[in-house]
């Protein structure tokens, strides 16, 4: 297997993407693993415990992974705060759907997100359906179709103060949000008997700051969200939705809903609730837990 890098540029934005690229061509579609918020590429690459995590297991079945970093975040080039948009990080993230297909032989990838990817993700099926043969969504983000708007407790000119995750979150909007062991134990792991306890501090050191404005975007402050407006782009479109038992924001009913809306628009798109396949204790990050080896197996099966 090669492991390698490359940098993808598009409108003033630099991504930088680790590239696993098997040493024999199978022909099978690249996969596209887009990280969650305070995250980078490399919680594909380690779980917490530092086994090797979801993108070897995924290149070692034979599919060239690509792992962008968003803009701004990772080792992807800043941006400045005011211009880092949701919508400014889906054209930067398309651009790199676009340049992975056009290294694959069929010109398709297969595109996964995770948690606040995921509202970026259905975006990006949007403007980029002609390049995306599946979509994996791990926990995903709902897109502001279908998201309540924000609790919003105080508002102003510096700082927007939320109800969220069970918390109360109080967001600047000059500079990032990094919520600490609260926000780790609480969000990331939650009620989670699958993460390795003896790595907590390990991985709580590797969560970075979220940008504000996506932030403020993720929580649907004044309708802000990502919406999809042609929700045709989804007709026959194969979705997983990959969801654990025991992840603090995504209660079943709450990717039901992204479930139900996509298979009003046609997808062709399953919901995999882990409880239903035998599978409990698992949190928001699945792909750090002690399990991740199976859930990453399940995932390459659907991908077929």
């Amino acid at each position: 297997m090669k492991h390698a890098a490359q940098f993808v540029h598009h409108e003033g934005m630099t991504v930088f993407a680790d590239t696993l690229t098997p040493d024999d061509a199978t022909g099978k579609l690249p996969v596209v693993m887009i990280h969650g918020g305070g995250h980078s590429g490399a919680c594909y690459l380690l779980t917490a415990d530092n086994r090797p995590g979801w993108a070897y297991r995924v290149a070692d079945a034979g599919y060239p992974v690509w792992l962008p970093d968003w803009p701004g975040c990772g080792r992807s080039g800043d941006v400045p705060f005011a211009d880092l948009t949701g919508d400014r990080v889906c054209a930067a993230l398309g651009a790199v759907l676009v340049e992975a297909a056009a290294a694959s032989p069929s010109g398709k990838v297969v595109m996964m997100t995770h948690s606040m990817s995921g509202a970026m993700g259905w975006k990006l099926v949007e403007r980029n359906r002609g390049v995306i043969e599946k979509v994996v969504a791990v926990a995903p983000g709902p897109p502001g179709n279908i998201q309540p708007a924000a609790n919003v407790v105080e508002e102003t000119d510096d700082e927007v103060v939320v109800e969220a995750f069970g918390m109360t979150l109080r967001l600047s909007r000059d500079r990032a949000y990094a919520g600490g062991m609260e926000f780790v134990s609480h969000k990331l792991i939650g009620k989670s008997t699958r993460f390795p306890e003896a790595s907590l501090d390990v991985y709580a050191g590797h969560v970075a700051g979220v940008p504000p404005r996506l932030l403020y975007e993720r929580q649907n402050i004044n309708n802000s969200q990502l919406r999809i407006e042609d929700l045709a782009a989804f007709r026959d479109l194969p979705v997983m939705v990959f969801t654990g038992s025991d992840d603090t924001d995504h209660p079943k009913d709450i990717d039901q809903a992204v479930v139900d809306l996509l298979a009003e628009a046609g997808a062709a798109v399953e919901f995999w609730w882990l409880p239903d396949r035998g599978i409990d204790g698992n949190g928001h990050m699945l792909m750090m837990e002690d399990n991740s080896d199976e859930l990453a197996d399940m995932i390459i099966g659907w991908v077929g």
